[in-house]
């Protein structure tokens, strides 16, 4: 199983890399038809198809038909090309919209009302870890600060700004959401729906609560 380093060893996250760019080997000899782009999607489908547990480096070369040294000349260790595919798989995951429509965004009604909307990215993020089995326990084990992980905090951060909590209280529901959707990995597959809903629904309600008492009074 993958941890968040090796033994003895300390590492960073591959997106706080100078650039963030592939590793500077003599790119002019770099193998031909590969790019981290392509590397990083035939990882996110072997994980999916062979799990985290059995995931290696010689077994991703040999599926894109290339040895396991050309993979190197594009990231530097299978901890970057991990953190790399778990943003990958995070950017499936349609965020709620505010503001002005993108008429380049997935159609179908936007739920109303920051409620609606944190219960929609709720269960999307639900449905991530179910198809994506591997997530859960990679978000553990990395710092998870790559592009779509921080664009789904800032989705996050804009709901609970709407909520119009502040402070310890505004923290708190933070905390709360955060814990609630991460501790979402172990169960994905064996709680029923309608548990996930119910607990959904006691937390948004406990949200509304606290938001209810903050405002002030006539």
């Amino acid at each position: 199983m993958v941890t968040a380093a090796d033994p003895g060893k300390t590492r960073s996250s591959v997106w706080l890399a100078a650039g963030q760019t592939a590793p500077a080997r003599r790119r002019s000899e770099a193998p031909s038809g590969l790019d981290r782009e392509r590397i990083t999607g035939a990882t996110v489908r072997l994980l999916d198809a062979d799990g985290l547990a059995r995931f290696s480096m010689r077994r991703l070369a040999a599926g894109l038909g290339v040895t396991a040294m050309s993979l190197y000349w594009y990231v530097d260790t299978k901890h970057d090309l991990l953190e790399l595919a778990l943003d990958h798989a995070l950017g499936e995951l349609p965020l709620p919209q505010t503001g002005a429509v993108d008429p380049a965004a997935p159609s179908g009604p936007a739920p109303d009302g920051w409620a609606g909307r944190l219960r929609a990215l709720a269960c999307g993020y639900r449905r991530l870890l179910a198809e994506h089995p591997w997530v859960a326990p990679l978000t553990a084990a990395y710092p998870n600060i790559g592009p779509h992980a921080r664009a789904f905090d800032a989705a996050l951060q804009r709901l609970l700004d709407a909520t119009g909590l502040v402070g310890a209280c505004r923290t708190g529901a933070h905390l709360a959401v955060s814990q609630f959707l991460h501790g979402c990995g172990g169960t994905a597959r064996r709680a029923p729906e309608g548990d996930f809903g119910l607990a959904l629904d006691v937390l948004i309600a406990g949200i509304e609560a606290q938001a209810v008492a903050a405002r002030p009074g006539p």
